[in-house]
Formats: structure tokens, sequence, C-alpha cells
């Protein structure tokens, strides 16, 4: 049939929730649907079924598809490992280091990628949703362009523009965009979207139409605040900069924000737990002395993370926490953390060396080159999992001994502290389950409602797609995907 772009006024405007609707609203109409995204940057990552990695967004679009995620939903994918330098890699695999300016130099070179990514997605399905990165307003980003515009129009894509109404200023951020995009690339939108828009929609009656006139684009929806999108996985840290309550009823779990946090999604099945309350703790603040459980996500840089750690005394509210009787879990880079040495032999997170760990884990890591990518399964803390590992290093030492986890082909992984309460591992994905939960819950002396993770978020999808059913003009989306056939 077709395909559509969704770009966005800005960042956070909620075009990745807009694609994953939109997917699983043409999926329940019987269409065969894929996600794509030209170049995601992001340390969220999950692993596809060819073994490469892909942004968190796009899995769960591809969710929202009922299809297994592939490395072509999204061709570049840019992990930031300091301020101005990321890892890039393409179809799911590392291609190298870039600096910012590298990049912005050099990712038209990487267009023809992109392009075979899509072009693949095209011919094996009736219809593509792709989602566009920042915005096409940043027009000082547009030369090389393969994220908005230069891909729509390289590839003959009609484009709808998502503008957020909950940050205020929507129709400045549309009209604007309209006004300071080149005639070619804004003759490529087609019309906008609102999202989360609270209230009576009729008082907005009149702020849609001066939008549509002013811009010359069509309005396709107004969308309402979603109050399901909380149960999709997290992709952005952007979502870190919104504190949550500490409400001081409820078991409390404290995951620090380290500056290079990576897959924290892995936290996201605790939020159905209504006992638990999930607290990312920023820089400039002390980890709650009154947390059951203190939790090391994954990093992008595990060595300056550490460093960071330190620096922000977290490493000294940890080992408090410990001595009192808490329990740590680490995860990937966590678990890497938590032991007593990292080595990095041969530099690859900086100058070779190595650094002292937080010692509470009998282990030492040597950071290597290869990376690990595999989906994984098996049993942990009692129970079932289906999970994926994405990291560098090997993990040695006497708490490996007592693993944390035993896949189904035999072999383990973790470790395990002598008194039961610091647990590390590399698997991604754990507390998805419900068994998993129980059990470290368990661990704290709280009970868990068993909640079904997936079926929470396959519900959410379908609760989404409801609403944009009843909110956007589908039919007339469908429409516009077709027209990028003639």
């Amino acid at each position: 049939m077709g395909a559509l772009m969704i770009q966005g006024t800005g960042s956070d405007v909620g075009k990745s929730l807009l694609v994953a609707g939109i997917c699983r609203a043409l999926a329940n109409r019987g269409l065969l649907v894929r996600p794509f995204k030209p170049q995601n940057m992001s340390n969220n990552a999950a692993v596809t079924i060819e073994g490469g990695e892909i942004g968190r967004a796009q899995a769960t679009q591809a969710l929202a598809c009922r299809t297994p995620p592939t490395v072509d939903m999204n061709p570049v994918l840019l992990k930031p490992e300091a301020d101005h330098t990321s890892q890039l890699v393409v179809h799911g695999k590392v291609r190298g280091k870039l600096r910012a300016g590298d990049f912005h130099a050099g990712r038209a070179a990487l267009l023809g990628d992109v392009l075979a990514s899509y072009l693949r997605l095209r011919s094996s399905c009736d219809i593509v949703v792709i989602e566009g990165a920042g915005s096409p307003a940043e027009i000082n980003l547009r030369a090389g362009d393969i994220a908005n515009m230069g891909f729509a129009r390289a590839a003959g894509v009609p484009v709808v523009l998502a503008g957020d109404i909950g940050r205020g200023g929507v129709i400045a951020a549309i009209v604007g965009t309209r006004a300071v995009m080149a005639p070619d690339d804004a003759a490529m939108i087609q019309g906008f979207v609102i999202n989360k828009f609270r209230g009576d929609a009729a008082l907005f009656e009149g702020g849609y139409r001066q939008i549509e006139s002013l811009s010359g684009w069509r309005g396709y929806g107004l969308v309402p605040w979603l109050p399901a999108a909380a149960q999709l996985p997290s992709e952005d840290a952007v979502v870190l900069e919104r504190p949550r309550r500490i409400s001081g009823e409820q078991v409390l779990v404290a995951c620090p924000i380290m500056p290079r946090i990576a897959n924290f999604d892995d936290l996201d099945p605790l939020k159905i737990e209504p006992g638990v309350e999930l607290a990312m703790i920023p820089p400039g603040q002390p980890i709650p002395s009154e947390a059951a459980l203190i939790v090391l996500a994954g990093s992008k840089a595990t060595i300056s993370d550490l460093a960071a750690i330190k620096a922000q005394g977290w490493d000294i509210d940890i080992r408090a926490h410990h001595r009192r009787g808490g329990h740590v879990l680490g995860l990937c880079g966590g678990y890497q953390m938590l032991g007593r040495r990292i080595a990095d032999p041969c530099g690859i997170e900086g100058p070779p060396g190595s650094v002292e760990g937080l010692s509470l884990l009998n282990v030492e890591t040597v950071l290597t080159s290869e990376k690990r990518l595999k989906p994984v399964a098996g049993e942990a803390f009692g129970g079932r999992f289906d999970g994926y590992e994405i990291h560098i290093g090997r993990t040695v030492g006497p708490d490996t001994t007592r693993e944390a986890v035993r896949f189904d082909d035999g072999g383990c992984d973790g470790a395990i502290s002598r008194d039961g309460r610091v647990i590390g591992s590399y698997v991604h994905g754990l507390l998805a389950h419900p068994d998993q939960r129980r059990a470290l819950l368990g661990r704290l002396g709280r009970g868990s409602s068993g909640g079904d993770y997936h079926a929470t978020v396959d519900i959410a999808l379908d609760t989404i797609a409801n609403a944009l059913e009843r909110h956007v003009d589908v039919d007339g989306l469908i429409r516009l995907a077709e027209a990028a056939n003639d």
C-alpha cells in the first residue's frame, strides 16, 4: 500500500507513541504493518531476532505490529558515550565511534544504508509507519539529513507533523515549523496532529482551524492525553527528568541516574506493582536511606559512570545501605560496577587502565572489544524469564559460583554475594516476568501482584490504538500512505 512518516515539532512530542498506536490500529484492521526509524539516538536498545540492536522504541513498535523486531526497523542507531561522542550502530552492528561534528559531516553517506532497509521493509508488508527524529524545524541540521526531510524526500514519503499542546505554544510550533522550512521540504508535509490534549476539545476548535489556515495543512486529529502511554517501555532519558513522588507508604526501589545510563526500561515492570515506589535519583540528591533495594542500571560508559557515582557520593550511600541490611541489584554495566575492579586494557572506554569497583561482589571485569548481542531465556530468582544480553566485557570471580541466572542451553550468568543481598547479571528484561518480580520482592519482605508486564504493554497498545481510532482520521492516514505509491 505505501508508507507514512510522523515527524514532530520537537523532541518528546510523542512521535514514538503515535507511531506505535498507529501501527497497532492498522494491525487491528488486518494490515501487515512495519515500523521504521531511519536514525535514532538512544542508549535504550533492544536485541533483534538476527542478533543485532535497535532502539527500544522500534522494538515496542514492532510489538505493536505483532511482528518480531529486525535491524531494518532502525538501520542507524547512535549510542552516546560522552558529551560529544557516540557509538555508531548500522544494521544492528557497531561500525565505529563518531564525534558530533564527524556525524553531521558524514551522515549523508549513510542514506544508502537507510534506504536499503526501508525498501526491504516496504517489500515485506502493506504499510510502513516511519518515525522522524527531533524536528524538521532544526534547519541548521538539514544538510545531509537522513532522519527527517532528507529521508522523506529521498523515499518520496508523505509526512504528518505532530505537535505537543501540553507544553504550550502548539500553534506557533506547527505554524513556525512551516515558516522556517524550505518550500520543497514543506511540500512533503500533508497535515498535522496535535498530541497530549487535556480538557474539552471544543475549546480548541478555533485554534485548530487557525493552524490549518496559517500552515495550509489539514488537521488529522486532536489526540487526548493517554494515561496508557505510561505502561509502555521507556526509551529516552527525557523521562528521567520527571521525578516521581516518594510516598513513604510503599517499598522504595531507588536507581541513581548516571550520565550514560542505558536500558533503564529494565525497571519499567516495577511500575505495575502497586506496593512499589520506583525513584530515579537525579544528580545532586542522595540515595534515600529508606530504600529497600538499590538498582544500578546499565551504562553505555561503565568506567565514567562509576566515576560519576563516586563523585556524587552515591558509592557511600550504596555501601551504607548494604551495611544496614539493604539489597542491591546490578544489571549489565551496573553488575560490572559492583565488582572489585574493572579493567580496560585496550582503551575501549578511554585510556587503557583499570579502576576499583564498589567491591560488593567478589568479581572482576575485563572490557573487551567483542560485543555480545543475544536473545536469552532461562530461570532466575526462582522463575522463568525471556530477555537479552547486550554488553562488552567478561566478568569472573568467586561469587559467580553462585550464579544469578541459568540459561536453557545449560549456561549461566551473573553472581550473588555470600550474604545473598547483592545480585548482578548481564541479562536485560529479567523483571518483565511476574515470577521474577515476585521472587525479588519476596527478598524485600514484600509480596507481588504477579501482573504480567508483557500483557500490560499489549493492553496499553490496544488502548492507545482505540483512542487514535476515535480521535484521528486513520482512514485519511491510510489514504496518505497509499499516495506514496503514486
